[in-house]
């Protein structure tokens, strides 16, 4: 591992408080461990054989249904491998990342904890467990999607077990164009048609309605690859864009709201996309967002008004989105207990009653057999969400786009370019100098993050 991060963490999150290993998860005990996922009556790869308990930390971000769910599944794990006791630790989003970095730069990090697209960052760290010599044995992925298995291996080793795939796209409340009057939108549409039914939805519905959230920063990646560039060029190991790039997507966005229908940058503030119990989505004010795929029934559950999806604009080189992955489990290269990071992982993703648990909460589940299982009992809800992912999957085969990875340093990046996009909402810059200012701080971080 690099000191020089390790005290660049230490020093940043000083003020963070290092997580202890009771967390707040719960579980029970029962069922042996082995390389069958289904839960033989051996002993867990690595105990002694007579029964010895040992103990692995988990760790994931999420709300509270998802808390729920996850530790529904660890409860069931340790009634299959009643040698492994599991402790679950759980955070929000918004926090998550600051908590793990803190651990990991301490050496008191979870053996197992959820990563996303910035699995890169932490991969280049060597902060992450080569999971490879355990395939075939400890964990199975003859049932996982090859893309999948390709996404998870960095540098020549696999660090991380994808828990779900899904696509962004725009959740668009039906009820609300319904009550506009204004068609709703469908595959195909392009920037212009965005800009267009947004201020048209607002102008029909009045004041305290907006035709959009603006994802100017949760939708530079996609915009990117729009047209032809991207946030992070993962082959290359470089920033895969310039300047002007990011300004022409900034301005589009910066017009677009200055000519009406996009949630005003203080309205945003308050009601956050990323929450959900806050977004303007679920209390009828806002007609569409950008979202990941498995968020839609989060969405759903929490209004009487009907929820579809429909693919992103379109730019000269297509959407600019794939199936892939949500978020997924790695180890700590750390981890005292490799073998058992290894079979709970296979566990997570194999095993059919955890499928039947969490459902589609972190995406349509990686194995084609747990797939099958879900879309037989899908509800309808998820029945969109399948057929959502199935028309971005089918049009993936004529428009290939490479799997977006953060870049390093994504947690630095992620607070500047949401200043970037507040500075402009607030007036407080010109586009030109917001820009010019987030270019140069995204290369700084990425320089300082190699």
């Amino acid at each position: 591992m690099k000191n020089k991060w390790f005290i660049f963490l230490l020093t940043a999150m000083m003020a963070v408080v290092t997580a202890c290993s009771g967390g707040t998860g719960s579980g029970g005990s029962g069922g042996a461990a082995g390389s069958d996922n289904a839960g033989g009556e051996s002993s867990p790869a690595g105990s002694s054989g007579s029964g010895e308990q040992v103990e692995l930390r988990v760790m994931w971000w999420g709300d509270q249904k998802r808390a729920d769910i996850t530790n529904e599944a660890l409860k069931l794990f340790q009634e299959k491998y009643p040698t492994i006791k599991v402790t679950g630790e759980f955070a929000p989003s918004t926090g998550y990342f600051d908590k793990l970095n803190t651990q990991l730069a301490s050496g008191t990090a979870p053996d197992v904890f959820f990563l996303g697209g910035n699995v890169s960052d932490y991969a280049i760290k060597d902060v992450l467990l080569d999971l490879g010599p355990y395939v075939g044995n400890e964990l199975d992925l003859s049932d996982m999607d090859q893309s999948m298995i390709e996404y998870g291996t960095l540098g020549g080793k696999l660090v991380h077990i994808s828990a779900g795939a899904n696509a962004r796209g725009v959740v668009v409340n039906k009820t609300m164009f319904e009550k506009a009057g204004v068609e709703l939108p469908q595959d195909g549409w392009n920037w212009d048609d965005f800009a267009r039914i947004s201020k048209e939805i607002s102008d029909k519905l009045g004041k305290g309605y907006y035709g959009s959230y603006n994802y100017a920063v949760d939708g530079l990646d996609i915009g990117l690859k729009q047209n032809g560039k991207q946030l992070y060029d993962m082959e290359k190991g470089t920033l895969g864009f310039e300047e002007a790039d990011a300004l022409k997507w900034f301005q589009y966005w910066d017009e677009t709201s200055k000519a009406g229908g996009i949630v005003p940058a203080e309205t945003q503030v308050s009601n956050p996309p990323g929450d959900t119990s806050k977004s303007l989505i679920v209390t009828g004010k806002a007609a569409m967002s950008l979202i990941p795929s498995n968020q839609l029934a989060a969405h759903q559950n929490l209004t009487q008004d009907e929820l579809v999806m429909v693919q992103l604009p379109r730019g000269p080189k297509g959407t600019g989105v794939v199936f892939e992955s949500s978020q997924g489990l790695s180890g700590y290269v750390n981890t005292k207990h490799p073998k058992e990071v290894a079979t709970f992982i296979d566990f997570f993703i194999n095993d059919p009653e955890v499928a039947l648990i969490l459902g589609n909460d972190r995406g349509v589940p990686v194995t084609s057999k747990n797939r099958e299982l879900l879309e037989g009992k899908a509800s309808d809800v998820d029945k969109i969400v399948y057929d959502y992912t199935s028309r971005v999957s089918e049009a993936a085969k004529t428009e290939p786009f490479a799997v977006s990875y953060n870049p390093p340093g994504f947690s630095e990046y992620s607070k500047l370019a949401e200043s970037t996009l507040y500075e402009i909402g607030f007036g407080r810059k010109s586009v030109e100098d917001a820009v010019k200012d987030f270019y140069n701080g995204t290369v700084k971080i990425f320089n300082n993050n190699q």
